[in-house]
Protein backbone atom coordinates (compact mmCIF):
# COMPACT_ATOMS: atom_id res chain seq x y z
CA UNK A 1 0.00 0.00 0.00
CA UNK A 2 2.79 2.41 0.91
CA UNK A 3 4.68 1.57 -2.29
CA UNK A 4 1.60 2.15 -4.44
CA UNK A 5 0.90 5.46 -2.69
CA UNK A 6 4.49 6.67 -3.14
CA UNK A 7 4.47 5.58 -6.78
CA UNK A 8 1.25 7.45 -7.47
CA UNK A 9 2.60 10.56 -5.77
CA UNK A 10 5.83 10.48 -7.78
CA UNK A 11 3.86 10.02 -10.99
CA UNK A 12 1.65 12.99 -10.17
CA UNK A 13 4.75 14.99 -9.27
CA UNK A 14 6.30 14.39 -12.68
CA UNK A 15 3.09 15.47 -14.42
CA UNK A 16 2.81 18.63 -12.35
CA UNK A 17 6.39 19.67 -13.00
CA UNK A 18 6.45 18.77 -16.68
CA UNK A 19 5.96 22.38 -17.66
CA UNK A 20 8.37 23.60 -14.98
CA UNK A 21 7.64 25.53 -11.78
CA UNK A 22 5.94 28.88 -12.10
CA UNK A 23 8.01 32.02 -11.72
CA UNK A 24 8.24 32.79 -8.05
CA UNK A 25 9.00 36.50 -7.57
CA UNK A 26 8.94 37.32 -11.27
CA UNK A 27 5.28 36.50 -11.82
CA UNK A 28 3.40 35.90 -15.05
CA UNK A 29 -0.33 35.29 -14.74
CA UNK A 30 -2.82 34.72 -17.55
CA UNK A 31 -6.56 34.66 -16.81
CA UNK A 32 -9.08 33.74 -19.50
CA UNK A 33 -12.84 34.36 -19.24
CA UNK A 34 -12.71 34.71 -15.46
CA UNK A 35 -15.89 35.67 -13.59
CA UNK A 36 -14.44 36.54 -10.17
CA UNK A 37 -15.09 39.96 -8.67
CA UNK A 38 -11.81 40.13 -6.76
CA UNK A 39 -8.50 38.46 -7.54
CA UNK A 40 -5.59 38.51 -5.11
CA UNK A 41 -2.60 38.81 -7.43
CA UNK A 42 0.27 38.90 -4.98
CA UNK A 43 1.62 39.95 -1.57
CA UNK A 44 5.21 41.11 -1.06
CA UNK A 45 7.15 42.77 1.76
CA UNK A 46 9.31 45.72 0.71
CA UNK A 47 12.29 47.36 2.36
CA UNK A 48 13.55 50.81 1.42
CA UNK A 49 14.67 51.03 -2.23
CA UNK A 50 12.61 48.01 -3.18
CA UNK A 51 10.38 48.27 -6.23
CA UNK A 52 7.46 46.65 -8.07
CA UNK A 53 6.87 46.77 -11.81
CA UNK A 54 3.53 45.70 -13.27
CA UNK A 55 2.81 45.17 -16.96
CA UNK A 56 -0.91 44.80 -17.72
CA UNK A 57 -1.77 43.60 -21.22
CA UNK A 58 -4.69 41.99 -23.05
CA UNK A 59 -7.22 43.28 -20.52
CA UNK A 60 -10.62 42.75 -22.12
CA UNK A 61 -14.21 42.09 -21.11
CA UNK A 62 -16.80 39.71 -22.51
CA UNK A 63 -19.28 40.85 -23.68
CA UNK A 64 -17.52 44.07 -24.75
CA UNK A 65 -18.34 47.23 -22.83
CA UNK A 66 -21.12 49.23 -24.41
CA UNK A 67 -21.57 52.97 -24.07
CA UNK A 68 -24.47 52.45 -21.65
CA UNK A 69 -22.42 50.19 -19.35
CA UNK A 70 -19.39 52.44 -19.03
CA UNK A 71 -20.87 54.34 -16.09
CA UNK A 72 -21.90 51.26 -14.10
CA UNK A 73 -18.83 49.13 -14.82
CA UNK A 74 -15.78 49.47 -12.57
CA UNK A 75 -12.53 47.69 -13.39
CA UNK A 76 -9.15 48.33 -11.85
CA UNK A 77 -6.56 47.47 -9.23
CA UNK A 78 -5.97 48.21 -5.56
CA UNK A 79 -2.63 48.31 -3.78
CA UNK A 80 -2.98 47.79 -0.05
CA UNK A 81 -0.22 48.35 2.50
CA UNK A 82 -0.13 46.73 5.96
CA UNK A 83 2.52 46.14 8.61
CA UNK A 84 1.78 42.44 9.08
CA UNK A 85 0.14 39.53 7.32
CA UNK A 86 -3.31 40.27 8.74
CA UNK A 87 -6.32 41.03 6.59
CA UNK A 88 -6.92 44.53 5.33
CA UNK A 89 -10.02 45.87 7.04
CA UNK A 90 -10.46 48.41 4.26
CA UNK A 91 -10.73 45.75 1.57
CA UNK A 92 -12.75 43.18 3.51
CA UNK A 93 -15.14 45.16 5.66
CA UNK A 94 -17.73 45.51 2.89
CA UNK A 95 -17.65 42.37 0.80
CA UNK A 96 -20.75 43.23 -1.24
CA UNK A 97 -19.60 46.73 -2.09
CA UNK A 98 -17.34 47.58 -5.00
CA UNK A 99 -14.08 48.78 -3.53
CA UNK A 100 -13.34 50.88 -6.63
CA UNK A 101 -16.45 52.99 -5.93
CA UNK A 102 -15.24 53.84 -2.45
CA UNK A 103 -12.81 56.70 -1.95
CA UNK A 104 -9.71 55.81 0.12
CA UNK A 105 -10.03 56.75 3.77
CA UNK A 106 -7.59 59.26 5.18
CA UNK A 107 -6.14 56.81 7.72
CA UNK A 108 -5.84 53.85 5.32
CA UNK A 109 -2.79 53.16 3.19
CA UNK A 110 -4.39 52.04 -0.06
CA UNK A 111 -4.08 53.15 -3.68
CA UNK A 112 -6.85 52.61 -6.23
CA UNK A 113 -6.17 52.35 -9.96
CA UNK A 114 -9.49 52.74 -11.76
CA UNK A 115 -9.80 52.16 -15.50
CA UNK A 116 -12.04 54.77 -17.12
CA UNK A 117 -13.51 53.33 -20.33
CA UNK A 118 -14.93 56.67 -21.52
CA UNK A 119 -11.73 58.68 -21.47
CA UNK A 120 -9.43 55.66 -21.81
CA UNK A 121 -7.29 56.61 -18.82
CA UNK A 122 -6.26 55.03 -15.53
CA UNK A 123 -7.21 57.11 -12.50
CA UNK A 124 -4.90 56.71 -9.52
CA UNK A 125 -6.60 57.71 -6.26
CA UNK A 126 -5.21 57.86 -2.73
CA UNK A 127 -5.71 59.89 0.41
CA UNK A 128 -3.59 63.01 0.77
CA UNK A 129 -3.14 62.30 4.48
CA UNK A 130 -1.59 58.90 3.66
CA UNK A 131 0.54 60.19 0.75
CA UNK A 132 3.75 60.12 2.79
CA UNK A 133 3.12 56.47 3.70
CA UNK A 134 2.53 55.33 0.13
CA UNK A 135 4.97 55.11 -2.79
CA UNK A 136 4.45 57.25 -5.85
CA UNK A 137 2.81 55.33 -8.70
CA UNK A 138 4.54 56.09 -12.01
CA UNK A 139 3.36 55.00 -15.42
CA UNK A 140 5.67 53.89 -18.18
CA UNK A 141 5.09 55.05 -21.73
CA UNK A 142 7.06 54.99 -24.92
CA UNK A 143 8.18 58.60 -24.55
CA UNK A 144 8.38 59.30 -20.86
CA UNK A 145 8.26 56.71 -18.08
CA UNK A 146 7.01 59.27 -15.55
CA UNK A 147 4.43 61.06 -17.66
CA UNK A 148 1.48 61.81 -15.40
CA UNK A 149 -1.49 64.11 -15.62
CA UNK A 150 -2.06 65.07 -11.99
CA UNK A 151 -4.97 66.95 -10.58
CA UNK A 152 -5.88 67.82 -7.03
CA UNK A 153 -9.48 67.32 -6.00
CA UNK A 154 -8.92 69.16 -2.73
CA UNK A 155 -5.82 70.91 -1.53
CA UNK A 156 -4.08 69.15 1.32
CA UNK A 157 -3.54 72.48 3.06
CA UNK A 158 -7.30 72.78 3.52
CA UNK A 159 -7.66 69.40 5.17
CA UNK A 160 -6.89 70.92 8.57
CA UNK A 161 -9.73 73.45 8.24
CA UNK A 162 -13.17 72.83 9.65
CA UNK A 163 -15.28 70.67 7.36
CA UNK A 164 -18.28 72.97 7.32
CA UNK A 165 -17.72 74.36 3.83
CA UNK A 166 -16.76 72.35 0.77
CA UNK A 167 -13.23 72.88 -0.44
CA UNK A 168 -12.49 74.95 -3.50
CA UNK A 169 -11.07 73.21 -6.49
CA UNK A 170 -7.87 74.27 -8.14
CA UNK A 171 -8.66 77.18 -10.47
CA UNK A 172 -6.24 75.85 -13.05
CA UNK A 173 -8.17 72.63 -13.55
CA UNK A 174 -10.39 72.33 -16.58
CA UNK A 175 -14.05 71.43 -16.72
CA UNK A 176 -13.31 67.72 -16.79
CA UNK A 177 -11.43 68.05 -13.53
CA UNK A 178 -14.43 69.73 -11.93
CA UNK A 179 -16.58 66.72 -12.74
CA UNK A 180 -14.43 64.48 -10.60
CA UNK A 181 -16.21 62.90 -7.67
CA UNK A 182 -15.50 64.36 -4.27
CA UNK A 183 -15.09 62.31 -1.12
CA UNK A 184 -18.14 61.97 1.13
CA UNK A 185 -16.02 63.22 4.03
CA UNK A 186 -15.60 66.98 3.73
CA UNK A 187 -12.46 66.98 5.86
CA UNK A 188 -10.76 64.45 3.62
CA UNK A 189 -8.66 65.23 0.56
CA UNK A 190 -8.20 62.80 -2.30
CA UNK A 191 -5.37 63.07 -4.79
CA UNK A 192 -6.17 61.75 -8.25
CA UNK A 193 -3.74 61.12 -11.07
CA UNK A 194 -4.54 60.19 -14.65
CA UNK A 195 -2.56 58.42 -17.31
CA UNK A 196 -3.68 57.33 -20.78
CA UNK A 197 -3.80 53.64 -21.64
CA UNK A 198 -3.41 51.84 -24.93
CA UNK A 199 -6.71 50.61 -26.37
CA UNK A 200 -6.63 48.14 -29.24
CA UNK A 201 -10.28 47.44 -30.18
CA UNK A 202 -11.42 46.89 -26.60
CA UNK A 203 -8.17 45.33 -25.34
CA UNK A 204 -6.34 47.59 -22.88
CA UNK A 205 -2.71 47.58 -21.83
CA UNK A 206 -0.51 49.77 -19.61
CA UNK A 207 2.51 49.59 -17.31
CA UNK A 208 3.13 51.12 -13.91
CA UNK A 209 5.73 50.83 -11.19
CA UNK A 210 6.60 52.23 -7.79
CA UNK A 211 9.70 52.51 -5.65
CA UNK A 212 9.94 52.49 -1.84
CA UNK A 213 11.76 55.78 -1.24
CA UNK A 214 11.56 56.11 2.55
CA UNK A 215 11.43 54.05 5.74
CA UNK A 216 7.81 55.11 6.32
CA UNK A 217 6.76 53.39 3.11
CA UNK A 218 8.16 49.98 4.07
CA UNK A 219 5.54 47.31 4.57
CA UNK A 220 3.60 44.40 3.16
CA UNK A 221 1.95 45.34 -0.13
CA UNK A 222 -0.93 43.34 -1.61
CA UNK A 223 -2.07 43.84 -5.20
CA UNK A 224 -5.69 43.03 -6.12
CA UNK A 225 -7.68 43.12 -9.34
CA UNK A 226 -11.33 44.19 -9.07
CA UNK A 227 -14.28 44.01 -11.44
CA UNK A 228 -17.81 44.94 -10.50
CA UNK A 229 -20.96 46.01 -12.31
CA UNK A 230 -23.77 48.16 -10.99
CA UNK A 231 -24.01 51.17 -8.76
CA UNK A 232 -24.19 49.29 -5.47
CA UNK A 233 -21.93 46.33 -6.05
CA UNK A 234 -21.14 43.20 -7.99
CA UNK A 235 -24.42 41.35 -7.42
CA UNK A 236 -25.51 39.07 -10.27
CA UNK A 237 -22.47 40.02 -12.29
CA UNK A 238 -21.73 37.65 -15.18
CA UNK A 239 -19.27 39.89 -17.01
CA UNK A 240 -16.18 37.85 -17.93
CA UNK A 241 -12.69 39.30 -18.12
CA UNK A 242 -9.38 38.19 -19.59
CA UNK A 243 -6.07 39.46 -18.32
CA UNK A 244 -2.36 38.97 -18.93
CA UNK A 245 -0.15 40.46 -16.22
CA UNK A 246 3.56 40.35 -15.41
CA UNK A 247 4.78 41.42 -11.96
CA UNK A 248 8.39 41.92 -10.95
CA UNK A 249 9.18 42.53 -7.29
CA UNK A 250 12.59 43.07 -5.78
CA UNK A 251 14.17 44.27 -2.59
CA UNK A 252 17.56 46.01 -2.71
CA UNK A 253 19.57 42.78 -2.47
CA UNK A 254 17.05 40.01 -3.06
CA UNK A 255 14.00 38.98 -5.05
CA UNK A 256 12.58 37.49 -1.86
CA UNK A 257 9.98 39.24 0.24
CA UNK A 258 11.28 41.05 3.31
CA UNK A 259 10.15 38.29 5.65
CA UNK A 260 11.69 35.54 3.47
CA UNK A 261 15.22 36.91 2.98
CA UNK A 262 16.70 34.97 5.98
CA UNK A 263 15.09 31.66 4.88
CA UNK A 264 18.03 30.15 2.91
CA UNK A 265 20.37 30.52 5.91
CA UNK A 266 17.63 29.36 8.27
CA UNK A 267 16.95 26.17 6.30
CA UNK A 268 20.65 25.32 6.01
CA UNK A 269 21.12 25.82 9.78
CA UNK A 270 18.14 23.63 10.64
CA UNK A 271 19.33 20.99 8.15
CA UNK A 272 22.60 20.77 10.12
CA UNK A 273 20.71 20.31 13.40
CA UNK A 274 18.54 17.53 11.96
CA UNK A 275 21.61 15.83 10.48
CA UNK A 276 23.38 15.96 13.85
CA UNK A 277 20.33 14.55 15.63
CA UNK A 278 20.21 11.69 13.10
CA UNK A 279 23.92 11.00 13.61
CA UNK A 280 23.45 10.84 17.40
CA UNK A 281 20.51 8.47 16.91
CA UNK A 282 22.60 6.14 14.71
CA UNK A 283 25.31 6.12 17.40
CA UNK A 284 22.71 5.11 20.01
CA UNK A 285 21.42 2.30 17.80
CA UNK A 286 24.93 0.93 17.23
CA UNK A 287 25.64 1.11 20.96
CA UNK A 288 22.43 -0.73 21.97
CA UNK A 289 22.24 -3.31 19.19
CA UNK A 290 20.55 -5.95 21.33
CA UNK A 291 17.55 -3.70 22.00
CA UNK A 292 17.13 -2.29 18.47
CA UNK A 293 13.98 -3.02 16.45
CA UNK A 294 13.04 -2.28 12.86
CA UNK A 295 11.06 0.78 13.88
CA UNK A 296 14.27 2.29 15.30
CA UNK A 297 15.89 2.24 11.87
CA UNK A 298 12.77 3.77 10.35
CA UNK A 299 13.02 6.52 12.94
CA UNK A 300 16.67 7.00 11.94
CA UNK A 301 15.73 7.63 8.32
CA UNK A 302 13.38 10.46 9.28
CA UNK A 303 15.89 13.16 10.46
CA UNK A 304 18.16 12.50 7.47
CA UNK A 305 15.25 12.80 5.03
CA UNK A 306 14.18 15.99 6.77
CA UNK A 307 17.72 17.34 6.56
CA UNK A 308 17.93 16.63 2.83
CA UNK A 309 14.56 18.30 2.27
CA UNK A 310 15.75 21.45 4.07
CA UNK A 311 19.01 21.55 2.10
CA UNK A 312 17.17 21.41 -1.24
CA UNK A 313 14.63 23.94 0.03
CA UNK A 314 17.48 26.31 0.94
CA UNK A 315 19.04 25.89 -2.52
CA UNK A 316 15.65 26.54 -4.13
CA UNK A 317 15.22 29.77 -2.16
CA UNK A 318 18.80 30.81 -2.91
CA UNK A 319 18.14 30.81 -6.66
CA UNK A 320 14.84 32.61 -6.16
CA UNK A 321 16.64 35.24 -4.11
CA UNK A 322 19.35 35.78 -6.70
CA UNK A 323 17.42 35.58 -9.99
CA UNK A 324 13.73 35.81 -9.11
CA UNK A 325 12.68 32.28 -10.09
CA UNK A 326 13.70 28.73 -9.10
CA UNK A 327 15.87 26.27 -11.00
CA UNK A 328 13.59 23.50 -12.20
CA UNK A 329 15.93 20.64 -11.27
CA UNK A 330 16.45 21.78 -7.69
CA UNK A 331 12.73 22.42 -7.28
CA UNK A 332 11.87 18.88 -8.42
CA UNK A 333 14.41 17.34 -6.03
CA UNK A 334 13.01 19.42 -3.18
CA UNK A 335 9.43 18.35 -3.92
CA UNK A 336 10.45 14.67 -3.98
CA UNK A 337 12.28 14.85 -0.65
CA UNK A 338 9.43 16.87 0.84
CA UNK A 339 6.98 14.18 -0.25
CA UNK A 340 9.12 11.38 1.23
CA UNK A 341 9.63 13.30 4.46
CA UNK A 342 5.93 13.94 4.96
CA UNK A 343 4.90 10.36 4.26
CA UNK A 344 7.69 8.96 6.45
CA UNK A 345 6.77 11.25 9.35
CA UNK A 346 3.11 10.24 9.51
CA UNK A 347 3.87 6.54 8.92
CA UNK A 348 6.49 6.50 11.70
CA UNK A 349 4.19 8.25 14.18
CA UNK A 350 1.37 5.83 13.39
CA UNK A 351 3.64 2.76 13.67
CA UNK A 352 4.97 3.88 17.05
CA UNK A 353 1.42 4.49 18.19
CA UNK A 354 0.33 0.98 17.20
CA UNK A 355 3.33 -0.61 18.91
CA UNK A 356 4.53 -2.30 15.72
CA UNK A 357 7.92 -4.06 16.01
CA UNK A 358 7.94 -3.37 19.75
CA UNK A 359 5.08 -5.38 21.20
CA UNK A 360 3.65 -6.96 18.04
CA UNK A 361 4.84 -7.88 14.58
CA UNK A 362 1.47 -7.91 12.82
CA UNK A 363 -0.83 -4.93 12.40
CA UNK A 364 -4.48 -5.40 13.33
CA UNK A 365 -7.31 -4.71 10.91
CA UNK A 366 -7.96 -1.34 12.57
CA UNK A 367 -4.31 -0.37 12.22
CA UNK A 368 -4.29 -1.35 8.55
CA UNK A 369 -7.35 0.82 7.93
CA UNK A 370 -5.57 3.79 9.47
CA UNK A 371 -2.65 3.35 7.07
CA UNK A 372 -5.04 2.91 4.15
CA UNK A 373 -6.43 6.34 5.07
CA UNK A 374 -3.25 8.20 6.08
CA UNK A 375 -1.07 7.25 3.11
CA UNK A 376 -3.53 8.39 0.37
CA UNK A 377 -4.25 11.54 2.36
CA UNK A 378 -0.52 12.27 2.56
CA UNK A 379 -0.22 11.75 -1.19
CA UNK A 380 -3.09 14.20 -1.75
CA UNK A 381 -1.60 16.72 0.71
CA UNK A 382 1.78 16.66 -1.05
CA UNK A 383 0.15 17.00 -4.47
CA UNK A 384 -1.78 20.02 -3.15
CA UNK A 385 1.40 21.53 -1.72
CA UNK A 386 3.28 21.09 -5.01
CA UNK A 387 0.42 22.66 -6.98
CA UNK A 388 0.34 25.64 -4.60
CA UNK A 389 4.10 26.14 -4.81
CA UNK A 390 4.18 25.93 -8.61
CA UNK A 391 1.01 27.95 -9.34
CA UNK A 392 0.48 31.70 -9.34
CA UNK A 393 -1.61 32.99 -6.46
CA UNK A 394 -4.19 34.66 -8.70
CA UNK A 395 -5.32 31.49 -10.49
CA UNK A 396 -8.65 29.91 -9.67
CA UNK A 397 -6.98 26.60 -8.78
CA UNK A 398 -4.75 28.19 -6.15
CA UNK A 399 -7.50 28.89 -3.63
CA UNK A 400 -9.10 25.47 -4.13
CA UNK A 401 -5.88 23.52 -3.58
CA UNK A 402 -4.97 25.69 -0.60
CA UNK A 403 -8.24 24.74 1.09
CA UNK A 404 -7.71 21.08 0.16
CA UNK A 405 -4.21 21.14 1.68
CA UNK A 406 -5.46 22.66 4.94
CA UNK A 407 -8.32 20.18 5.26
CA UNK A 408 -6.28 17.10 4.31
CA UNK A 409 -3.47 18.07 6.67
CA UNK A 410 -5.92 18.30 9.58
CA UNK A 411 -7.42 14.92 8.65
CA UNK A 412 -3.96 13.33 8.63
CA UNK A 413 -3.14 14.86 12.01
CA UNK A 414 -6.41 13.52 13.42
CA UNK A 415 -5.99 10.05 11.90
CA UNK A 416 -2.57 9.39 13.44
CA UNK A 417 -4.01 9.98 16.91
CA UNK A 418 -6.34 6.96 16.69
CA UNK A 419 -3.62 4.26 17.03
CA UNK A 420 -2.26 5.99 20.12
CA UNK A 421 -5.74 6.21 21.64
CA UNK A 422 -6.37 2.52 20.90
CA UNK A 423 -3.05 1.55 22.48
CA UNK A 424 -3.87 3.58 25.59
CA UNK A 425 -7.26 1.87 25.88
CA UNK A 426 -5.66 -1.54 25.38
CA UNK A 427 -3.11 -0.89 28.13
CA UNK A 428 -5.82 0.34 30.49
CA UNK A 429 -7.72 -2.90 30.04
CA UNK A 430 -4.57 -5.04 30.25
CA UNK A 431 -3.43 -3.43 33.50
CA UNK A 432 -6.75 -4.44 35.13
CA UNK A 433 -6.95 -8.02 33.83
CA UNK A 434 -3.48 -9.59 33.89
CA UNK A 435 -0.73 -9.96 36.45
CA UNK A 436 1.62 -7.39 34.91
CA UNK A 437 -0.12 -4.28 36.13
CA UNK A 438 3.10 -2.43 36.99
CA UNK A 439 4.60 -2.88 33.53
CA UNK A 440 1.36 -1.99 31.75
CA UNK A 441 0.84 1.08 33.92
CA UNK A 442 4.36 2.27 33.06
CA UNK A 443 3.65 1.78 29.36
CA UNK A 444 0.28 3.49 29.78
CA UNK A 445 2.01 6.53 31.25
CA UNK A 446 4.48 6.54 28.34
CA UNK A 447 1.71 6.38 25.75
CA UNK A 448 -0.17 9.19 27.44
CA UNK A 449 2.97 11.33 27.28
CA UNK A 450 3.34 10.47 23.59
CA UNK A 451 -0.28 11.40 22.94
CA UNK A 452 0.22 14.78 24.61
CA UNK A 453 3.41 15.30 22.57
CA UNK A 454 1.59 14.68 19.28
CA UNK A 455 -1.31 16.95 20.23
CA UNK A 456 1.05 19.75 21.28
CA UNK A 457 3.10 19.37 18.10
CA UNK A 458 0.02 19.51 15.87
CA UNK A 459 -1.54 22.37 17.82
CA UNK A 460 1.65 24.44 17.77
CA UNK A 461 2.66 23.94 14.13
CA UNK A 462 -0.87 24.16 12.67
CA UNK A 463 -2.40 26.89 14.85
CA UNK A 464 -0.04 28.79 17.14
CA UNK A 465 2.74 29.26 14.60
CA UNK A 466 0.26 30.47 11.95
CA UNK A 467 -1.22 32.99 14.39
CA UNK A 468 2.29 34.24 15.12
CA UNK A 469 2.90 34.56 11.38
CA UNK A 470 -0.17 36.77 11.04
CA UNK A 471 0.59 38.90 14.10
CA UNK A 472 4.30 39.68 13.70
CA UNK A 473 5.55 42.58 11.51
CA UNK A 474 6.19 41.82 7.86
CA UNK A 475 9.99 41.63 8.19
CA UNK A 476 9.70 38.95 10.93
CA UNK A 477 7.55 36.48 8.98
CA UNK A 478 10.47 34.04 8.89
CA UNK A 479 9.82 33.43 12.60
CA UNK A 480 6.95 31.17 11.51
CA UNK A 481 9.34 28.85 9.67
CA UNK A 482 11.82 28.99 12.54
CA UNK A 483 9.20 28.02 15.13
CA UNK A 484 7.83 25.29 12.87
CA UNK A 485 11.25 23.72 12.31
CA UNK A 486 12.24 24.06 15.97
CA UNK A 487 9.01 22.39 17.06
CA UNK A 488 9.65 19.54 14.62
CA UNK A 489 13.20 19.10 15.92
CA UNK A 490 12.04 19.06 19.55
CA UNK A 491 9.32 16.53 18.67
CA UNK A 492 11.89 14.27 16.97
CA UNK A 493 14.26 14.46 19.94
CA UNK A 494 11.56 13.77 22.54
CA UNK A 495 10.15 10.87 20.51
CA UNK A 496 13.62 9.35 20.19
CA UNK A 497 14.23 9.77 23.92
CA UNK A 498 10.90 8.24 24.90
CA UNK A 499 11.29 5.19 22.64
CA UNK A 500 15.07 4.79 22.71
CA UNK A 501 16.48 1.23 22.62
CA UNK A 502 17.13 0.50 26.30
CA UNK A 503 16.44 -2.52 28.48
CA UNK A 504 14.78 -0.39 31.15
CA UNK A 505 12.37 1.24 28.71
CA UNK A 506 8.84 0.14 29.76
CA UNK A 507 7.78 0.20 26.12
CA UNK A 508 10.16 -2.69 25.37
CA UNK A 509 9.75 -4.84 28.45
CA UNK A 510 6.84 -6.83 27.08
CA UNK A 511 8.98 -8.15 24.23
CA UNK A 512 11.29 -9.95 26.71
CA UNK A 513 8.55 -12.40 27.73
CA UNK A 514 7.73 -15.69 26.06
CA UNK A 515 6.16 -15.22 22.62
CA UNK A 516 3.31 -17.63 23.42
CA UNK A 517 2.51 -15.63 26.51
CA UNK A 518 2.32 -12.50 24.35
CA UNK A 519 -0.21 -14.06 22.05
CA UNK A 520 -2.27 -15.44 24.91
CA UNK A 521 -2.17 -12.11 26.74
CA UNK A 522 -3.54 -10.38 23.66
CA UNK A 523 -6.37 -12.92 23.48
CA UNK A 524 -7.20 -12.69 27.17
CA UNK A 525 -7.07 -8.91 27.04
CA UNK A 526 -9.34 -8.52 24.07
CA UNK A 527 -11.84 -11.21 25.01
CA UNK A 528 -13.31 -12.33 28.30
CA UNK A 529 -14.42 -15.78 27.19
CA UNK A 530 -11.09 -17.38 28.24
CA UNK A 531 -11.23 -15.97 31.76
CA UNK A 532 -10.59 -18.62 34.43
CA UNK A 533 -8.69 -20.91 32.03
CA UNK A 534 -5.06 -22.04 32.24
CA UNK A 535 -2.76 -23.69 29.72
CA UNK A 536 -1.62 -27.32 30.43
CA UNK A 537 0.54 -29.77 28.53
CA UNK A 538 -1.04 -32.69 26.72
CA UNK A 539 0.41 -36.14 27.62
CA UNK A 540 0.44 -38.74 24.87
CA UNK A 541 1.94 -42.22 25.48
CA UNK A 542 3.71 -41.04 28.61
CA UNK A 543 5.46 -38.09 26.94
CA UNK A 544 4.56 -34.38 27.08
CA UNK A 545 3.98 -32.83 23.67
CA UNK A 546 4.62 -29.14 23.04
CA UNK A 547 1.00 -28.55 22.10
CA UNK A 548 -1.12 -27.08 24.83
CA UNK A 549 -4.77 -27.37 25.85
CA UNK A 550 -6.98 -25.28 28.10
CA UNK A 551 -8.73 -26.57 31.21
CA UNK A 552 -10.94 -24.83 33.71
CA UNK A 553 -9.54 -23.80 37.08
CA UNK A 554 -12.95 -23.47 38.64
Amino acid sequence: MAARGAGAALGMLVLLLWAGPAGARVHHLTLKDDVRQKVHLNTFGFFKNGFMKVNVSNLSLKPPVSSDDKDSLSVGFSLDRTRNDGFSTYLDEEVDYCILKKKPDQDVSVVLLLLDFKTEVVKVQFSAEAASLLPKISFMSEENATALSTKLLKASEQSSDSGKNPAKTNPNTDSKDNKSKRSTSSSQSIIEQEHPVHNDRGTFSFQFFFNISSDNQEGLYSLYFHKCVGKDGPANDQQLFSLDIEITEKNPESYLSAGEIPLPKLYISMAIFFFLSGTVWIHILRKRRNDVFKIHWLMAALPFTKSLSLVFHAIDYHYISSQGFPIEGWAVVYYITHLLKGALLFITIALIGTGWAFIKHILSDKDKKIFMIVIPLQVLANVAYIIIESTEEGTTEYGLWKEILFLVDLLCCGAILFPVVWSIRHLQEASATDGKAAINLAKLKLFRHYYVMIVCYIYFTRIIAILIKIAVPFQWKWLYQLLDEMATLVFFVLTGYKFRPASDNPYLQLSQDDEDDLEMEAVVTTSGVMEGMKKVKKVVNGSAEPQGEWESTA
